[in-house]
């Protein structure tokens, strides 16, 4: 069962602790990768004023340049530096997939993973009877105990999903939380939503539940589909939205196992939990008690048969990507070409990468921390993050509206951060993951079944605090508030975001505000619920609350205001954090780039092909954000993710930081004006 609750550079190079790049540009020798200083200038557009749109004066011919590839839905800086990383990932995995490894080794596991995925001649010959024996096993329930057997199989999808994480109540041990689950589309909207786009999103489904059905050999394809929406279609009424499944203080409701079975007693909770090895435990996080009841007395009064063809469909579903040429098309075909507007699917060689990336990441994360990120950086990344944090902390001191007995809380909380550079110091030992030559879908249930008994070894042990959220290699940033730990993997820490040859101003402007924004996390409108312990607890005054709430709601009305889709607004409450963490973020890198002028270049950056390091330092956020993304894409994202779209993660931001409006001569003739009383100033 997964994890359901969203509780959610190339080389550092010579650099002192401290810095972020050099007063000026490079040497010729020694050039940026974008641009001569690591902006590339003839990718702006001058025609459109800074003033009147941001993101198209910095990136406006990139855009009109630009076409989206065919088996992607997005394209942009992260997109392309994510490609870059699978190019890194992917010879690893082909020479590792070369070899004849001794049975057990971390090469053995990875190379016959990769080449099982890629034998599509055997799938084909097999079809759907890699998942016989669990459909028939599916087919034999007969009795409350079989079925409640088949909600806890990690193999299936249940109207609930479980997970382990650390206590918010006691960050030093873990506890299980349990949340809902269950439909196959991305999100509640996809089948409740009244709008024409969705209507034929759920039309297009209906084809392809009927046609997952026929592959696998159902009579009546066609009737069992449409009971299976119908089904679906209500259990996603009594789901929670996605912005109320992200507001801590609603999704924290700790039960003991006596107030869980109070809360869904249709669910037989100490046989689902003894199979799923938690029958030891006693208390519980139920992220959505309203959902969990009523899906129970749902799938309580919906007749047995049709229970049988929803599990049936969710296991078909779930591994279709692993079966047969036709099942895997028949995926791409609703996932990727009607919900995201991909039109090609990915070369199967580089879906086969993600896949031995996602089962085995850190397998290859030792080999590719090796070729790609020297221990060294660590020590330089861990300077820079330090930079930022001393800037935020100066901000703190000098907020105007916080309350002494608040900032000394946030100061508190701000001085427990752990940063989390490159790579782990404690590998996953995968030596229990058996991987067998030629069984795809045997490896892949071993994996998910490997990683269910890791998070069960932990219950009842202290919190494990090397552990991380993903392997080296990944292109992103995090915040776990739960742990009050930043994390930056080797795999963002490249150009665009970071270059050591590019100008100082770009870098602070594109790493740097990205380690500002996952600082930002901790005091946004959710990571301030949590202290410096990493615990749930109010800390924050009456009077504090009110004045952040306050400008919170203002932020949010100017997110609600934009239109990225005709007829879809960005939810302001959805992306209330990341909006934040962006606002908060670049403020950070900006005042962390004053520190380096003050301590390198006597306060006064150099004007370079024109431009003011003010300017720079704006175009480096920019660069970072530029991407274009295909219209069906763009609606899931509206619908499900808690991140803007990336314009208004750069036109949203800027429009409230004051010197923006000076380095780019922005007045109210311009259409990104804004008053200055009616400017967000947060942190």
């Amino acid at each position: 069962m997964q994890n359901k609750l969203p509780l959610s550079a190339a080389a550092l190079a010579l650099l002192t602790a401290t810095t972020l790049g050099a007063c000026t540009t490079g040497t010729q020798q020694d050039a940026a990768t974008l641009g001569d200083w690591g902006v590339e200038l003839d990718k702006r557009d001058l025609n459109v004023a800074a003033g009147d749109d941001f993101a198209e004066h910095a990136n406006g011919v990139w855009l009109a340049e630009t076409e989206i590839p065919g088996d992607l839905a997005r394209y942009g800086m992260f997109d392309q530096l994510r490609l870059d990383a699978e190019a890194d990932i992917q010879a690893i995995v082909e020479e590792v997939a070369g070899e004849n490894a001794a049975d057990g080794t971390l090469e053995q596991k990875v190379g016959d993973h990769y080449a099982a995925w890629i034998d599509t001649d055997a799938l084909d010959a097999m079809g759907v009877e890699p998942l016989q024996p669990f459909l028939d096993k599916i087919f034999a329930i007969e009795s409350q105990d079989d079925l409640m057997k088949a909600y806890a199989s990690l193999h299936a999808e249940a109207p609930f999903g479980a997970g382990v994480i650390p206590d918010p109540a006691d960050t030093t041990r873990y506890i299980v939380f349990i949340g809902q689950d269950g439909l196959a589309m991305p999100d509640r909207d996809y089948y409740l939503n009244e709008d024409g786009k969705f209507l034929a999103y759920r039309a297009v489904y209906d084809d392809y539940v009927t046609k997952l059905f026929t592959l696998a050999g159902f009579e009546n394809a066609e009737a069992r589909a449409d009971a299976v929406i119908a089904l679906e279609t209500e259990l996603a009424k009594v789901h929670w939205t996605q912005q109320d499944s992200r507001d801590i203080q609603k999704i924290y409701n700790p039960m003991k196992v006596e107030q869980l079975i109070e809360t869904a007693p249709e669910f037989d909770w100490k046989l689902i939990l003894k199979e799923l090895q938690l029958d030891s435990v006693d208390t519980f996080v139920v992220a959505q008690p309203s959902a969990i009841d009523k899906a129970a007395e749902l799938f309580a009064n919906t007749p047995l048969d049709l229970v049988k063809d929803y599990l049936a469909f969710h296991l078909i579903n779930e591994n279709t990507t692993f079966l047969s040429t036709e099942f895997d098309d028949a995926d791409f075909e609703f996932f990727g070409k009607t919900l995201r507007g991909t039109e090609e699917k990915r070369e199967r060689e580089k879906r086969g990468v993600q896949l031995v990336n996602g089962a085995l990441g850190e397998a290859v994360g030792q080999i590719y921390v090796g070729r790609h990120f020297p221990p060294s950086y660590k020590a330089q990344m861990e300077g820079l993050v330090s930079n930022l944090i001393a800037a935020f902390q100066e901000r703190l001191k000098a907020n105007d509206w916080m309350d002494e007995e608040t900032r000394e809380q946030a100061l508190l909380k701000l001085s427990t951060f752990e940063p989390r550079i490159g790579f782990t110091d404690k590998w996953i030992d995968y030596s229990p993951l058996e991987i067998k030559e030629g069984k795809l879908l045997e490896n892949v249930f071993a994996v998910t079944k490997f990683h269910w008994n890791e998070d069960i070894k932990r219950l009842g042990g202290p919190v494990d605090r090397q552990l991380w959220p993903y392997p080296p290699q990944t292109v992103n940033a995090s915040y776990n508030p739960l742990l009050n730990q930043i994390t930056f993997p080797a795999g963002i820490l490249q150009p665009p975001f970071f270059d050591p040859y590019a100008d100082a101003a770009v870098n602070y402007g594109a790493i740097g505000a990205v380690i500002g924004h996952e600082i930002g996390h901790g005091f946004d409108d959710q990571g301030r619920r949590f202290d410096e312990a990493g615990r749930i607890r109010d800390w924050w005054t009456e009077t504090a609350n009110d004045r952040f709430q306050e400008k919170a709601d203002v932020l949010g009305a100017q997110y609600n205001s934009y239109e990225p889709v005709e007829g879809m607004n960005i939810n302001g409450t959805l992306t209330m954090g990341e909006n934040i963490g962006d606002l908060g973020g670049l403020q950070m890198g900006y005042a962390a780039y004053q520190r380096h002028l003050a301590d390198c270049c006597g306060g006064q950056a150099p004007v370079i092909d024109g431009l003011t390091g003010d300017q720079r330092f704006f175009l480096g956020w920019a660069q970072v954000w530029r991407a274009k993304m295909r219209e069906d894409e763009a609606r899931r994202r509206l619908t499900t993710d808690p991140h803007s779209p990336p314009k208004y993660r750069i036109n949203g931001v800027v429009r409230n930081i004051d010197v923006w409006y000076d380095a780019f001569g922005v007045t109210e003739d311009h259409d990104l004006y804004l008053a200055p009383e009616d400017r967000v100033r947060i942190w």
